[in-house]
């Protein structure tokens, strides 16, 4: 089990095996059918349960209940609400860890077990209605992928013979900026890779966190509107490479150093077009790149990527196209997020600070 497997509440399939002879001449541990499981660095704070007896790499603990007054699916939305309570905190752009130690002394307000109950269906209720927008959400996206490859082919195969351009000589790339949780200074809004989500743009900077640098970042370090920000670095391999387009407005905004920055410098593509090749299927697997609990994309496996350039005129009647749907994609998206937000007000009610 690895925390790219863990994208559901119950987890009942991994990316991964370990051998008998692996497994036998290791320190890992086979965990039980039910066990919760917590991440513990790189994307942490991720909760699943376990649906079927595995192993963990170490960036995933182990809990076992052992207490009878403690219901397991309030301590499952005791530690999802642990995330979200960080996440609104304000820091968090960087990665953090935390040690088994202080995961054994969390302590933990356990009310009745009839209140526990009842609190999991309030907050199960929510969850379940997230799960319904975030389906439909898929299916939007599902259309105009499938529009794409109609109009386009495969960027990857590139079927119908387009001309093609290497990414790097369409724009320029940037990493983004890094910092310790010590730094102090200059306070910035900074996107990171938990503001991507399922996005396909970001213009409202309320939702984005601040962070402090111990000074102002260079002018190359700073995004401007149309900017294309991908994910460099993440445990969790399916956001490696998942990409969105910024529009800051007037508002400084800086990026964290496990993204990286392309700004489009040619006219013979569309920001829209770029962005649906970008996230295409077989370009996001050309994109991702080896690692072993981390993956990484780097900036020289972007910039040899061959993008596929069609008349723009063809490229207009595509985002024409992809723009009507993300007016449906964007009220499903804000009402995930209405909801989430509904959530997590109902889990600080709950759990408190």
């Amino acid at each position: 089990m690895k925390i790219g497997d863990m994208s559901e509440k119950y987890v009942s399939s991994t990316e991964e095996r370990i051998t008998d002879a692996g497994f036998n001449n290791s320190s890992v541990k086979m965990l039980e059918s039910g066990t919760l499981l917590y991440s513990i660095f790189a994307s942490i704070g991720a909760v699943s349960i376990l649906k079927i007896p595995a192993t963990t790499n170490q960036a995933i603990a182990g809990l076992k209940i052992k207490d009878d007054s403690l219901d397991r699916d309030f301590l499952y939305h005791y530690l999802k609400s642990r995330e979200s309570i960080s996440k609104s905190s304000g820091r968090g752009a960087a990665q953090n860890n935390i040690n088994l130690t202080i995961l054994r002394n969390m302590q933990v307000t356990l009310p009745s077990i009839e209140i526990q109950r009842s609190i999991v269906r309030n907050l199960e209720m929510i969850s379940n209605q997230v799960t319904i927008a975030e389906s439909h959400l898929m299916d939007l996206d599902a259309l105009v992928k499938s529009r794409f490859v109609d109009m386009f082919g495969d960027p990857i195969i590139n079927p119908k013979n387009w001309q093609t351009k290497r990414l790097e000589s369409m724009g320029e790339l940037k990493n983004g900026v890094n910092f310790k949780s010590v730094d102090n200074g200059y306070e910035v809004k900074c996107l990171s890779v938990r503001d991507f989500k399922d996005k396909y743009s970001i213009d409202d900077m309320s939702q984005i966190g601040t962070v402090s640098l111990n000074g102002r970042p260079n002018a190359s370090q700073m995004l401007k509107n149309g900017d294309i920000v991908f994910v460099r670095s993440n445990g969790n391999k399916a956001l490696v490479g998942r990409c969105l387009a910024v529009f800051p407005k007037d508002e400084k905004l800086t990026f964290s150093g496990f993204c990286i920055r392309f700004r489009i410098e040619s006219n013979d593509i569309n920001l829209d077009y770029f962005l649906n090749c970008m996230k295409s299927d077989s370009m996001r697997k050309a994109m991702i790149g080896r690692g072993a609990n981390i993956q990484n994309l780097s900036q020289a496996i972007l910039s040899k990527l061959s993008i596929p350039i069609p008349p723009l005129s063809l490229q207009q009647e595509f985002v024409d196209f992809a723009r009507q749907v993300n007016k449906s994609r964007f009220v499903a998206q804000q009402q995930i997020e209405k909801l989430q937000m509904l959530y997590d007000s109902l889990a600080q009610e709950y759990f408190g600070d």
